[in-house]
Order: C-alpha cells, then sequence, then structure tokens
C-alpha cells in the first residue's frame, strides 16, 4: 500500500523533493482543535503537499464507517480526536488491519492531566464547546467588536479592553475579531491623512491603546494587492511611495506621543500581533 507519494521538481533553489499524502481528520466534535493541531504540524515540513480530508460530528459506528471507507480509498494519515472508547477501537482496529499510521491527537496531554489530577476523563464529546460563562463571554465581545469596528460607535469605545489603530491595512480589523473570540473585547480606529484623530480615541483612558504599522514597502505592497482585487488601477496617494512614508512616519509620531505601545505587523500573522497584544494586556494588569 502506498501511503506518500515522492517526486522530484525543479524549484527556485534547484531541484526540490515533494512529498505528497492524504490526511484525514477524524473528530467527535467541531474538529477546530484537531484542524489547528494538524496546520501546527505540516507548518513544521516544507516540501509537503497535504491533502485534508474532514471528518467532523463522528459520534456513531455507522458514520465511523463512512469515514473508514473513505481511508480505505485514499489510504495516508489518520488524526483523531474521539473520546468515545469504542469508537476509537474501532477506529484504531482498521487503521492496524489497513496498515495506516495513526495518532490520537489529545493522548499525551489527556494522559499527563489523568496523572496529574489522579481522576479518570468523563469521555464527553465536545465538551470545551459547550455553553458557560466564557462561552458567552466570547459572544458578547464579537458582538462588542463587530460594533466598534473600523471607527464606529466611538462614544462607548472606552467601553473596550483594547483599542487597535493604525493607517489602512495594518490587520487591525481581522486582529480585533481574532482577539474577541478569545473573550477580550476590541475596537479599532484607523488613522487617515489629513483627518484629525477622534477626540474619543486620544482621550480613551480605560481601554489598553495599541498602535499597529508596517513597513512602508510592506503597506505598499499589501494596498496594491488589495486594489487589484477590487479592479482599481488609478493612481492614488493610497499607494503613492512617498506619500505611505509619510503616512507611517506620521502614525508612529502619534504613538509615540501618546506613550502608546506599538507592534510592527509588517511580517506577523494576525495570530501573532493578537499574541503581542494579549502579553501587552497581562502586562497591563500585572503592573
Amino acid at each position: 500500500m502506498v501511503l506518500a507519494v515522492q517526486e522530484w521538481r525543479i524549484g527556485e533553489q534547484g531541484l526540490e523533493r515533494i512529498v505528497s499524502f492524504h490526511l484525514h481528520l477524524v473528530s467527535d466534535a467541531t474538529g477546530e482543535t484537531l484542524n489547528a493541531i494538524a496546520k501546527a504540524a505540516a507548518a513544521q515540513f516544507e516540501g509537503v503537499q497535504i491533502e485534508e480530508h474532514f471528518y467532523a460530528l463522528v459520534r456513531s459506528p455507522k458514520q465511523l464507517q463512512r469515514v473508514v471507507e473513505h481511508i480505505r480509498e485514499e489510504p495516508g494519515l489518520v488524526f483523531f480526536t474521539l473520546v468515545n472508547p469504542d469508537l476509537r477501537q474501532m477506529l484504531e482496529t482498521q487503521c492496524r488491519e489497513m496498515g495506516v499510521p495513526h495518532q490520537g491527537v489529545l493522548d499525551g496531554p489527556i494522559a499527563m492531566m489523568r496523572q496529574f489530577v489522579g481522576a479518570s476523563e468523563s469521555h464527553r464529546p465536545g465538551g470545551q464547546h459547550e455553553v458557560d460563562s466564557r462561552y458567552l463571554q466570547r459572544i458578547e465581545a464579537l458582538n462588542f467588536t463587530i460594533a466598534h469596528d473600523d471607527g464606529q460607535a466611538l462614544d462607548t469605545i472606552d467601553n473596550a479592553e483594547v483599542i487597535l489603530t493604525g493607517a489602512s491595512r495594518t490587520s487591525k480589523t481581522p486582529t480585533c475579531v481574532y482577539l474577541a473570540i478569545r473573550g477580550v473585547r476590541a475596537a479599532n480606529v484607523p488613522l487617515v491623512p489629513g483627518i484629525a484623530p477622534p477626540r474619543q480615541l486620544l482621550t480613551a483612558t480605560k481601554p489598553l491603546v495599541v498602535g499597529l504599522w508596517a513597513s512602508p514597502d510592506r503597506l505598499l505592497q499589501v494596498r496594491r494587492n488589495r486594489l487589484n482585487t477590487m479592479g482599481e488601477s488609478r493612481a492614488t496617494s493610497y499607494v503613492d511611495a512617498e506619500d505611505v512614508r509619510a503616512e507611517v512616519a506620521q502614525t508612529r509620531q502619534l504613538f509615540e506621543q501618546h506613550g502608546w505601545p506599538q507592534i510592527d505587523v509588517s511580517r506577523r500573522s494576525v495570530e501573532e500581533t493578537a499574541a503581542a497584544v494579549l502579553n501587552l494586556l497581562a502586562d497591563r494588569s500585572d503592573a
């Protein structure tokens, strides 16, 4: 049984080895945890092409049997999160018979926690998604963030836990949404050249105000790509190199003037920017 295909291609660095394989992700809940772990693991390898097959809410033998048939048709690596012992044993037995490598991605953490607390797990699928106070807090934070996106609802912006501000295309909105999913009430206020920053931003005292900026070259690249997707080709100050350099300098000067912490988002993902903001919030609460 062939589980992975290896081939050689000519790339920018010369001859490159490419390994292609199927990855089956089997979950008895939404699969968010499983998907995140799989992506984090795959990101550590170059020259790998993965065809993912995703199966969520697998909670009966009949559902699992359909999954097994798919794995049999396109064998590869199997990652799973199945807390039901019978379903888990069924999947592991079938994988062993097919000679397919398989791994329960939560096995290590659950075993360590079981030993540490001296108690057995409940085997309740999707327990992390139950509606509790923390879940409701995330929903409330997301509603707040949507209402306070892009400089909206400025009169209540002081109720935010964090305000992100910066020039256009510095990932303010997606970072705020990511923070909201983590339960943080986040708002964002754009800084527009030639227009004074809103009074509510400058006088905010309760929220942590964080300035986001990107290098002029990076900002130009992102903005030009944005305009291209919109079919816009006219030359404007929005993508003029000199104007963008001046805009970045002005925003950073404003951040320094008000003592706002700054984050360079030039080469950061949204997740990395959000993590930096969370660290700033933690430092503030400890002060």
